[in-house]
């Protein structure tokens, strides 16, 4: 018996709209890590830890094809993702203790999970 996994692709943000992009099998313990400061690097290094946007994938490579397509986004676009869902870039993640399910925070439609690009992004 084959166990199902969720990916997710994942954006982080500083209260000076600093982005990092990532994808992870569990968003939890992953955003946990950045939020700890685990790993040393650019999002410990800028304060990197609020999540403003994830996407729920089912498929390791459309989670990966999705993080590599946003961090080829310019800054314009991918703030207007977050703004698309997130309009006042709330830390996702800060009530998950209280939550049962991540899921029921998604920022992304169930029903669009590999779509790769929301209607009307701005140009650039």
């Amino acid at each position: 018996m084959q166990r199902e996994h969720i990916y997710s692709t994942y954006i982080l943000a500083s209260r000076s709209h600093n982005f990092y992009i990532g994808v992870t099998r569990d968003l939890r313990v992953r955003v946990l890590q950045h939020k700890n400061d685990t790993f040393q690097g650019f999002t410990s290094r800028y304060n990197i830890d609020r999540l403003v946007h994830y996407e729920l994938f089912q498929d390791i490579r459309d989670a990966i094809s999705r993080e590599k397509q946003l961090k080829r986004w310019t800054r314009a676009k991918k703030i207007w993702l977050i703004e698309l869902r997130n309009p006042t870039w709330q830390d996702l993640s800060e009530d998950w203790n209280r939550e049962p399910e991540l899921a029921a925070k998604s920022t992304a439609d169930p029903s669009t999970r590999t779509r790769a690009v929301p209607p009307r992004p701005p140009s650039g």
